[in-house]
């Protein structure tokens, strides 16, 4: 990947607390962050809340969507479900041609510790469908809690990346480690179904066992 300072990251629905700490996370390690909104207003308010948290010397600015989408090199999506096919539908142009990381997960409420996934399989491949075939489309991020993410101490989780291609799962684990994780290439986009779906799993642990930030981490890797 080419020296951050250079690249582009677009958070689309980025005034959510997962968007917000992944946006905090890039700009520290010196991308250039534009904080996507249906609202523009709340992007710009979040953009400076971001900007004063690393001291006013990061490039973070606020935008609507398809603005953010248009002038980035890196589109990510952390949106909840329920905004999900609008949001694409949206950016579905200004995105062709770029990479494209999908953070939904599709949770139903009230039962969201409850595995429902969409007819396309997951949201990833979901976005997959509405983009096409001109967007590489990977899936990251679903299972870290946004509490890990918006400071600046070590993430004990990893986070497992499915993708249309080797090349743009490669380029997400770079993202990856960017934010300060680890990352691992978990293959093709269609496993992405087992990895959304995990955060169901997750979020029911954290019901039974009293957490609020339950993780995965993989072991065996030598």
């Amino acid at each position: 990947m080419s020296d951050p300072i250079l690249l582009t990251i677009a958070v689309l629905g980025g005034t959510g607390k997962e968007g917000k700490g992944l946006a905090y996370r890039w700009a520290r390690a010196g991308y250039k962050v534009l904080i996507g909104s249906r609202t523009p207003p709340k992007a710009i308010a979040t953009a400076e809340e971001l900007s004063m948290m690393l001291g006013g010397q990061t490039l973070i600015q606020g935008l609507g969507n398809p603005e953010a989408a248009q002038s980035a090199d890196i589109c990510v999506l952390t949106v909840p479900y329920t905004a999900h096919r609008a949001t694409l539908e949206s950016v579905k142009d200004a995105v062709q041609g770029k990479l494209f990381i999908d953070v939904t997960v599709p949770l139903v409420p009230p039962k969201v510790s409850k595995v429902q996934m969409p007819e396309a399989g997951s949201a990833a491949q979901e976005a997959r469908q509405i983009l096409g075939e001109g967007v590489e489309v990977c899936s990251a991020f679903q299972n870290i809690s946004h509490e890990h993410l918006l400071g600046d101490a070590n993430v004990e989780c990893d986070v497992l990346v499915t993708g249309t291609s080797k090349e743009a799962r490669a380029e997400t684990v770079k993202l990856v480690e960017a934010a300060g994780l680890t990352g691992w290439d978990a293959g093709p986009l269609e496993n992405s179904v087992v990895i959304e779906g995990l955060t169901s799993v997750l979020i029911g642990i954290n019901k039974k066992y009293g957490s609020t930030h339950a993780g995965i981490k993989i072991t065996g890797i030598i």
